[in-house]
């Protein structure tokens, strides 16, 4: 079986290759350039939980060593600080909101490097740029110049070569969308301010050059990336005109006198959004910025682009190893892009109302205050504007049965990351068991974890849910856990790969638990898919 062709090493090209190499698949990855990263202390990136936990588990280890969790969010409008929410650690339990981890992305580049590096399945192809992109019913072959003319062949492609992606035109594949929705000025510096460890976000600050919006967020070693809106168009930022933004920002943020600062690095920044209109032809994929493009009103377009590559892993996989069906392979383009244009669309609603001069803004409902808190959804990662994604609507969902029950996880959403105990004794998040290309089945049984395992292993439902893992169509993983949100005893949760719920159940349902399985995978794969992989092998 040929391997994967993953087009472009950025940080979703590399995650999407550490993810198929974990679940077995082999890859080539071709990059255009040397494989070395420029560093810029001002061009940095903000993860969520779900990513982050993804990007750790793919054993990258610079956002440990290199990221700052935030400690809390402060908002604040003109001279008021309209509200201030602790994250993470430092929330109260009940309204903990995660903390996302902030770092360089040029330490995020070399930690992913690294990890390729320790990866014996991955093929790294340095210089190699694409100019030839062909399919048959068993695979694809590209073409790559320079230095060497050479020919690749391999059993699926995936685009993950950004925004002006030549995989993504040479499938003929139109990109519409808004050109220049935000303009940002940035600079990265070393200074004190007021709130260590906090992310800021400042509107109409009451200076002369604070302009409609700023914000501030702590990176390593005492540096900070701050960030001011900038008109949509027309105005020029020169180096005296940033030097004074820096200096007028960190003296209204600190009593009126600019503290002392190192200046690290700047720049300006054009934001656009853009929506690819397919995301699958035949046997080719994209994914990333290849595939969309969005960063207003504080999203985050990496957090998309790594929850492609993690959605897109596992079907891969499950086509390599065992064949897939077309349910299958569509259903990512079918979650994937209707998450991500949901997204858009809610940025999109939602500039005019927090952007003012009219528009929506002069008849939609709501405060100031109100405002505010959807903005700081898109930079926490909540609501329209940021929360993972659910896939209420998958192909992939399996019907509804009178066996399935409701808990606090809707079909479709991510799964909470409860501890759970493995049958040899294991112990450990739930995240840490996803992405290997199987599915996990979960049972709910309270006081598994005082008594001893011999015994719970031989006693009530387990045997009977053993034999019914055993017989899914799929491979499955049995876990335990002590409780689950909204679950009952003896509830039975069935998990994909990428952490999304298939379905829950009421008791030990083998019947419903294979049908939902079944549909997880897409059904079988078609008669000529499966010929095909037959002859590979052989």
């Amino acid at each position: 079986m040929d391997p994967v062709i993953v087009v472009g090493a950025g940080p979703v090209g590399l995650v999407l290759s550490l993810a198929l190499a974990a679940q077995g698949v082999p890859c080539v990855l071709l990059d255009e350039d040397a494989g070395k990263d420029e560093t810029r202390p001002a061009r940095t990136v903000v993860l969520r939980e779900d990513t982050a936990a993804l990007v750790e588990r793919l054993g990258c280890t610079t956002l440990r060593d290199e990221g700052v969790r935030w400690s809390g969010w402060r908002s604040m409008r003109r001279k008021q600080l309209v509200s201030e929410l602790p994250l993470g650690e430092d929330a109260p339990y009940g309204d903990r909101l995660p903390a996302p981890v902030h770092l360089p992305q040029h330490a995020l580049m070399r930690g992913l490097r690294d990890a390729i590096a320790r990866q014996e399945l991955v093929q790294m192809a340095p210089f190699s740029r694409i100019d030839t992109l062909e399919q048959d019913p068993a695979g694809v072959t590209v073409h790559t110049r320079e230095p060497d003319s050479t020919w690749w062949r391999g059993s699926y492609l995936v685009g993950c070569d950004g925004a002006r992606s030549t995989v993504r035109k040479l499938l003929d594949i139109r990109f519409s969308g808004r050109t220049a929705v935000e303009r940002h000025a940035v600079a990265a510096l070393r200074t004190e301010l007021p709130w260590p460890g906090q992310a800021v976000l400042h509107r109409l600050p009451p200076w002369r050059s604070g302009g409609a919006e700023v914000t501030a967020r702590p990176l390593p070693h005492g540096a900070w990336r701050l960030d001011w809106l900038l008109p949509p168009r027309g105005e020029l930022v020169t180096p005296d005109a940033l030097i004074t933004r820096v200096r007028d920002t960190l003296a209204g943020w600190c009593g009126g006198e600019t503290p002392p600062y190192e200046l690290l690095d700047t720049g300006v920044y054009t934001l656009h959004h853009r929506l690819a209109r397919r995301w699958r032809v035949r046997r080719a994929f994209l994914a990333g910025d290849a595939a969309h493009l969005l960063g207003a009103l504080g999203t985050q377009g990496l957090d998309e682009g790594l929850r492609d590559a993690e959605n897109l892993a596992w079907k891969l996989a499950q086509a390599w190893h065992h064949g897939a069906s077309d349910v299958l392979l569509d259903s990512y383009q079918a979650e994937r892009r209707a998450a991500v244009a949901s997204r858009l669309r809610a940025a999109d609603q939602s500039l005019p109302i927090l952007r003012g001069g009219g528009g929506l803004r002069t008849w939609v409902p709501g405060s100031a205050r109100g405002h505010d808190s959807l903005l700081a959804d898109g930079h926490l990662g909540c609501g329209p504007l940021g929360a993972p994604p659910s896939y209420t609507h998958s192909p992939l969902a399996p019907p509804r049965a009178e066996a399935h029950t409701t808990v606090g996880t809707p079909p479709g959403a991510p799964v909470a990351d409860v501890r759970v105990t493995a049958p040899d004794g294991t112990t450990v998040r739930l995240r840490e068991r996803l992405g290997q290309g199987h599915l996990l089945v979960v049972l709910v049984a309270p006081g598994t974890g005082v008594w001893d395992r011999r015994h719970w292993l031989m006693a009530g439902v387990m045997p009977r849910l053993v034999e019914a893992v055993d017989a899914l169509p799929v491979r499955g993983e049995l876990l335990v856990t002590e409780a689950y949100p909204g679950a009952s005893a003896h509830t039975v949760l069935l998990v994909r790969p990428d952490g999304h719920l298939v379905a829950s159940f009421c008791g030990v349902r083998p019947r419903e638990l294979f049908t939902a399985a079944d549909a997880a995978r897409g059904g079988e794969p078609h008669a000529s898919v499966r010929a095909d992989q037959t002859a590979d092998i052989n």
